[in-house]
């Protein structure tokens, strides 16, 4: 199995963009949709987010926040979907672009669940926790105050 080192490279992330960015090329190209600010507003910061997120946690380095943000994830791709219907119900999209906007948002969905599925059985606790010199190496020179210690930009001034 291959390591992940970025979030660009999450399935669930890369589905998640192209959700975004159909939403976009969507709601651009009908007038009316376009002239609805609220929920075309809504809709585009709510499909941004779910991918939002999953980089966020990614970023974050360890897999406690990682599930927590891929929560938030879940949560904003269930309200694009809820917004895809008020899109359908005010005739903004054909039923059949509906159907193919849920079902990418589903496939995002489900592939968000397999991480967390992934993430809640592993025993890798993320990239935060790994160090590659000896722990001791860390242990050597612990600083007692803040006044052993100097700050990079404070010895430039020196």
């Amino acid at each position: 199995m291959a390591t992940i080192t970025n979030f660009t490279e999450l399935d669930c992330w890369i589905l998640s963009r192209k959700l975004s960015k159909d939403i976009f090329k969507t709601y651009i190209s009908h007038d009316e949709f376009r002239r609805d600010f609220a929920l075309r507003d809504q809709i585009r910061k709510s499909s941004g987010s779910v991918m939002d997120n999953i980089a966020e946690g990614f970023g974050r380095g360890n897999n406690k926040e990682f599930i927590n943000f891929l929560g938030y994830s879940t949560g904003s791709c269930a309200e694009v979907r809820s917004q895809l219907y008020r899109a359908l119900d005010s005739d903004y999209l054909t039923s059949e672009h509906h159907d193919q906007l849920q079902q990418q948002a589903i496939n995002v969905e489900n592939k968000i669940h397999n991480l967390l599925a992934y993430l809640n059985k592993t025993k890798i606790r993320g990239y935060r926790y790994y160090v590659s010199e000896p722990i001791s190496t860390y242990n050597n020179n612990i600083i007692e105050s803040s006044e052993d210690y100097s700050f990079p930009w404070e010895q430039a001034n020196e």
